[in-house]
């Protein structure tokens, strides 16, 4: 099944947004999270998760960008015989 959609954008678009709904429908009928589920504790520990991951992704990001920029330069050394 290749071309459904034309529009590369539009495809990547669609995949999150399903990705977004499925991991809705998961926390609040198999996790039971709720505002009132645990006091809001729950909803905290979920914050604080997001907060974690976001942080380490960005941060793996920017480290893997500005790879190259930190490299130790190259030399030309010919091993002679």
């Amino acid at each position: 099944m290749e071309g459904v959609i034309e529009n590369k954008t539009v495809t990547a678009i669609v995949i999150t947004a399903f990705a977004v709904v499925q991991i809705v429908v998961h926390m609040i009928y198999f996790l039971h999270m709720t505002g009132k589920s645990e006091g809001g504790w729950s909803i905290m520990a979920l914050g604080f998760t997001l907060i974690v991951v976001v942080i380490a992704i960005s941060g793996s990001l920017w480290v893997m960008y500005h790879l190259n920029t930190n490299m130790m330069p190259t030399h030309d050394m010919s091993i002679r015989r």
